[in-house]
């Protein structure tokens, strides 16, 4: 019997065929597929889809991840497009399901999700030896992560994922659940949505240590930075800007994010005992 795959949204993948036409609308899973060694076979991507860059720029674009062009897929002809629950809308995959033979549906929930993500995508196209190589990297640099945070101590922090609104991520996330890795525990305690809307307000600033500024999906950069520490409200607090790549991307980047974590969380321990 022939090897199956199941997918985040359960459905059964055979292994493709050595000419599959691959679409990712997923910029950390295209990452992926080309690590994979499947950069031959990546037909299309989206705008966003942006490492690894000399790859990535021969590869057509078919929009943004909410705002695809269903006719330029199409035309196309892909044999799997690779999407993600939270990244891409519903009815785009529904649509996508009535004529692309292969719809492959992607949520990692958590850092240790990636072992199961390296087996699916380099199961279904071949790449199980590049899967597992993927696999013992991460477990690596995760079993470092784990030992390195024994020494930190456990904090509070405020990941700022947008502004005006400001948004937050829910402790039901991927970053959320990267964070802990390194005994950062995000605020608010309690969200029902993923990513909540909030106020900075004197309640939810009280019992935060840090507030991170990651530089996507909204593009926080130094002038942020500058008017965060300004402002009255957050007078008292650490203020930094983050890497968003490495909190929020799965895929073979998240081995270089628990690395960016470990060094990150040393920085940021060191500055403030240095105040």
């Amino acid at each position: 019997m022939s090897a199956r795959f199941v997918d985040a949204a359960g459905r059964l993948h055979s292994p493709a065929e050595q000419d599959a036409r691959i679409v990712s609308l997923v910029p950390s899973i295209t990452e992926l597929v080309c690590d994979l060694g499947l950069s031959g076979q990546l037909v299309g991507r989206t705008g966003f889809c942006v490492h690894p860059g000399a790859l990535t720029r021969r590869v057509p674009k078919v929009g943004g991840t909410k705002t695809l062009n269903l006719d330029k897929i199409n035309s196309l002809r892909p044999t799997h497009v690779i999407l993600n629950i939270d990244e891409n809308r519903i009815e785009d995959a529904q649509a996508l399901a009535g004529f692309v033979p292969n719809v492959v549906v992607t949520h990692p929930l958590g850092p240790s999700d990636n072992l199961a993500l390296y087996r699916l995508i380099g199961g279904i196209f071949g790449r199980e030896r590049e899967a597992e190589g993927l696999c013992a990297r991460f477990e690596e640099a995760h079993a470092a992560l784990r030992d390195a945070a024994r020494s930190f101590r456990p904090e509070r922090a405020l990941y700022l994922a947008w502004m005006k609104p400001w948004m937050t991520v829910s402790r039901a996330t991927y970053v959320s659940r990267m964070l802990a890795l390194v005994n950062w525990e995000t605020a608010p305690a309690e969200a029902r949505e993923r990513y909540p809307k909030i106020e900075l307000g004197p309640e939810l600033l009280a019992d935060v240590d840090i507030v991170l500024l990651p530089s996507e999906p909204y593009p926080f950069r130094e002038k942020h930075l500058a008017e965060l520490c300004a402002d009255s409200r957050l007078l008292q607090k650490r203020v930094a800007l983050i890497d968003g790549e490495m909190t929020a991307w799965y895929g073979s980047r998240a081995i270089l994010g628990l690395r960016y974590l470990r060094r990150f969380r040393d920085e940021q321990d060191r500055a403030f005992e240095a105040r």
